[in-house]
């Protein structure tokens, strides 16, 4: 018997690696002659480097990179199993976890090192990337980025603009002589799960901004800056992008790779399942398991577990889904392919120690969920 384990993480306590390792144990305990394979997964944010060099037996790589506000940090990045595929996460060098809560201004905060990592994949030979860009700090419309590979901003008077979105307001024309030439013999997949447009009540100012930090006015100053950017952006490129679906994600990012790269936004979840070869793996197995923190309305609409379900379905594989918490509407998610939905707890337990204790909580809720399991099968067992 066959059984796949591919969790996403479980945010503030388990990685998705740890969190397939957690599963695997459980499910072993109760089913000892079973074939575990344990593929973590991801959905484009934090974690998902991570989970495809384990899910394909990758490697890891470090590039020291500018945070958002220009610090140096030690961002990491992968090489997939396959040797050919480069991976990031745009929120190991400009994520929102990298600025403390007191420093935190998304007028100021660039993607200049979420470029840097482009770059290094790049400078590796790498010409098949997997960008995930969930997590930012940032909302410069992938200025930054941009500029770390090649572009120029400029104002008026022809000087480059300093980084961060409030600057934007004054460009005045966009150069793109310098963008690196390799990028356009490379094949970028970016992992975007929001389809929220650039601009606007919807665009990346409005609805991501405040979690940043921006104030109601500072939301109105960045969104301003965005529309200048869109307007120079697409005079340059001949790309009018500013509405398309996803656009708007990481402050813009979305936009700025649709802009200036070869980028295509797909949901992230498929391109991780892809990259893992979810599809030939659950192929004839028995169960799929996964999981995630927290299982509400939102998962029904795409996360990570409802993807992993309806690559399973396909299969004729029954998913398992264990879950950190139940909010309002998990029970949506066994209408989009998941068969049973359980919360990891035993008990009434606070938020604090389920964190703390999340492996072995989530170890015992595999074996539970297996006993059952080998219940209905009606072959007893321990």
């Amino acid at each position: 018997m066959r059984i796949i384990v591919a969790p996403d993480s479980f945010k503030g306590s388990l990685s998705a690696v740890a969190a397939a390792r957690a599963m695997g144990r459980g499910i072993r305990a109760v089913f000892p002659e079973a074939e575990v394979v344990e593929l973590p997964i991801a959905d484009g944010g934090e974690g998902t480097v991570e989970a495809l060099v384990a899910a394909t037996g990758g490697a890891l790589r470090l590039a020291e990179v500018r945070g958002p506000l220009g610090d140096p940090v030690r961002a990491a990045w992968g090489v997939l199993g396959d040797g050919r595929t480069a991976a990031i996460e745009m929120a190991a060098a400009s994520g929102l976890t990298l600025v403390p809560e007191g420093r935190r201004d998304p007028r100021l905060a660039s993607t200049f090192g979420s470029g840097e990592l482009v770059k290094a994949a790049l400078d590796g030979g790498y010409r098949r990337l997997v960008l995930g860009i969930g997590g930012s700090a940032t909302n410069d419309g992938g200025a930054g980025c941009a500029r770390a590979l090649g572009v120029r901003f400029l104002d008026e008077a022809g000087r480059d603009l300093p980084e961060g979105g409030a600057a934007l307001t004054r460009l005045a024309r966009v150069e793109l002589a310098g963008l690196d030439p390799r990028l356009a013999e490379t094949e970028l997949l970016v992992a975007c799960d929001v389809d929220n447009p650039l601009c606007g009540p919807r665009g990346a100012s409005a609805v991501y901004g405040p979690q940043k930090g921006a104030t109601p006015e500072v939301v109105r100053e960045l969104d301003a800056a965005l529309n200048v950017f869109a307007r120079k952006a697409t005079r340059a490129t001949g790309r009018d992008v500013a509405e398309v679906a996803g656009a708007g994600a990481a402050g813009g990012l979305g936009a700025g790779l649709l802009f200036f790269t070869p980028a295509r936004l797909r949901p992230g979840v498929e391109i991780v399942l892809e990259a893992v070869g979810f599809e030939a793996q659950v192929r004839g197995a028995a169960f799929v398991f996964t999981g995630e923190g927290r299982t509400d309305a939102q998962t029904a609409m795409g996360k990570a577990p409802v993807g992993v379900a309806a690559a399973a379905r396909r299969q004729g594989v029954p998913v398992v889904c264990l879950s950190g918490g139940l909010g309002d509407g998990a029970e949506r998610v066994l209408d989009r392919g998941i068969d049973a939905l359980a919360a990891i707890p035993p008990g009434p337990m606070s938020l604090e120690a389920c964190l703390a204790g999340g492996a072995p909580l989530l170890e015992a809720a595999a074996a539970r969920a297996c006993r059952l399991i080998r219940l209905g099968m009606g072959v007893g067992g321990p």
